[in-house]
């Protein structure tokens, strides 16, 4: 999205990922805009969500591309949205990061990053976490993990996690400085992986049903650990890649 950045740039996100867009002039979540509620069937326009869209010079989107109701809507109302992809094809070449990078002509190669200030914390954390259940290391690896560093532990998770004592942030932006502080990160194929890369800190990412060539977090401090299934995964591998980056 930074390479679009015009003199004037506003960008509609998923609520989440609002207060992470600080590169923009403004930022709206897409549900408080009411973009969603477009093309429904039964469901008129919004005279003021429609007013807004005419006021921009360019729509670049990634929303709305699956849904022949909303693009219909947009063509009727002759707004001017531009459609991209949210996922490339099962063929398309390279990492993902490149495949969006193409998408508006940016130099590949590109690493996400978000500028939090650092602390001088020396402690490691542990998110055992993902979206999918699949992608998961075995809880009791990471403990056994935890118990063989000589760093202080601090557990990450979700709003929903079952895991006592862990650290767990709403506000996306705040958990990134929090882990930008780290002195290392240790977790799964999930967003939370790829928040801790963007900010700076030295990432070991486990991957498992998906590909980490295509998947994984990109940075200079980034060791990934690839396997077919996570249980494959071995907590010395983990210790090797945490002794290479220590």
């Amino acid at each position: 999205m930074e390479c679009l950045c015009a003199d004037d740039t506003e960008v509609w996100v998923p609520s989440p990922a609002v207060p992470l867009a600080r590169f923009a002039d403004r930022v709206q979540s897409i549900a408080a805009t009411g973009l969603d509620m477009l093309g429904l069937p039964g469901q008129a326009p919004s005279p003021t969500l429609v007013e807004r869209l005419r006021r921009f010079d360019s729509i670049v989107s990634w929303y709305g591309g699956n849904r022949e109701e909303f693009r219909e809507a947009v063509s009727r109302l002759q707004l001017p949205f531009q459609f991209f992809r949210a996922l490339p094809e099962e063929d398309e070449p390279g990492h993902v990061t490149d495949y969006f990078l193409r998408q508006v002509q940016c130099r590949e190669g590109i690493a996400p990053r978000i500028v939090c200030p650092r602390g001088q914390n020396d402690f490691v954390v542990l998110h055992p976490f993902s979206a999918s259940a699949k992608k998961n290391w075995p809880l009791d690896r990471f403990r056994e993990l935890a118990g063989q560093l000589d760093r202080r532990v601090a557990w990450c998770a979700g709003p929903d996690d079952p895991l006592e004592s862990a650290v767990r942030m709403d506000n996306l932006y705040e958990l990134g400085c929090w882990l930008a502080g780290a002195r290392l990160y240790i977790g799964n194929d999930s967003g939370i992986t790829h928040l801790a890369a963007a900010v700076g800190a030295p990432v070991v990412a486990l991957f498992g049903p998906t590909k980490a060539t295509r998947w994984a977090p990109r940075g200079p401090a980034v060791r990934t650990i690839q396997a077919d299934m996570m249980e494959q995964i071995e907590v010395e591998e983990v210790l090797n890649a945490v002794h290479d980056l220590l």
